[in-house]
């Protein structure tokens, strides 16, 4: 029996679905921070907070799939996290692989599709190959869409976005006067993927840390003070709740 079958049959709760809140957002935004801080509490390596950290993210994949989440986006791994010690830097990288590697035994039927979103390239080989295997692997399943963004920042994806622009104005396939914000967010490494409802940050926490800035306009912002190591659904649920009393009116007006 593979790790996330058990996971699955431990924290998949059939009571919990739908019809238990009035509304689900569509897309769901996490910034899952406190892996360090967890580990250090228990007198812990770090690396141990980030492979406890993994588990978390696989209960709550798990839970937002069976809720009918469509899309849920995970900050697994900024650009300004290549300044932490190189020890750490690699334990990232090889519990990244292990996870992806293990995707297709370890979802077991979840019907998750997942893609990695951020400047790959940058990345390690032998997580590129696993992280265009994996997308290649899942693409065919039609619930959850699981966005990791790896090596992502909002600035430098911003950045990127305004130099494609530029290369179609200096080509002469986009005129000035025609840029918009729909050219934008095509350039954008979230292109197709529809801007977050609700941002989740844990720790205590009270910033976005550099993303999805553009994407985050209008997004509703929920913080806890748990380390991200310890949630699971009931966290999720309870930000939910909070999220279905929020009165939405994108610079409107109540009706």
């Amino acid at each position: 029996m593979g790790l996330w079958t058990r996971i699955t049959r431990l924290f998949r709760r059939p009571e919990i679905a739908k019809g238990d809140f009035s509304t689900i957002p569509e897309h769901i935004a996490i910034i899952p921070d406190g892996n360090g801080r967890w580990a250090k509490k228990r007198g812990l390596p770090r690396s141990v907070g980030h492979r406890e950290g993994s588990m978390a993210l696989k209960k709550v994949v798990i839970y937002c799939s069976d809720i009918g989440v469509k899309y849920l986006s995970v900050f697994a791994f900024s650009t300004e996290n290549w300044k932490r010690p190189k020890s750490e830097v690699d334990a990232l990288m090889d519990l990244l692989v292990e996870f992806l590697r293990n995707a297709e035994k370890e979802l077991d039927g979840s019907n998750v599709r997942i893609k990695v979103i951020g400047d790959t390239l940058g990345l390690p080989a032998e997580l590129q190959q696993e992280i265009l295997r994996v997308e290649k692997l899942t693409g065919v399943n039609d619930g959850l869409n699981l966005i990791i963004c790896l090596n992502y920042g909002g600035r430098i994806e911003l950045l990127d976005a305004v130099k494609k622009i530029a290369h179609k104005v200096k080509e002469g396939k986009l005129e000035v006067e025609d840029i918009d914000e729909k050219q934008l967010e095509n350039c954008l490494y979230t292109a197709g993927i529809p801007e977050p409802d609700l941002l989740i940050r844990t720790s205590g926490e009270q910033r976005i840390s550099n993303y999805l800035l553009w994407q985050c306009a209008y997004t509703e912002f929920w913080f806890t003070p748990e380390l991200w190591p310890d949630v699971n659904g009931s966290h999720i649920a309870e930000a939910l709740k909070a999220f279905e009393l929020r009165n939405r009116r994108f610079g409107g007006i109540s009706q």
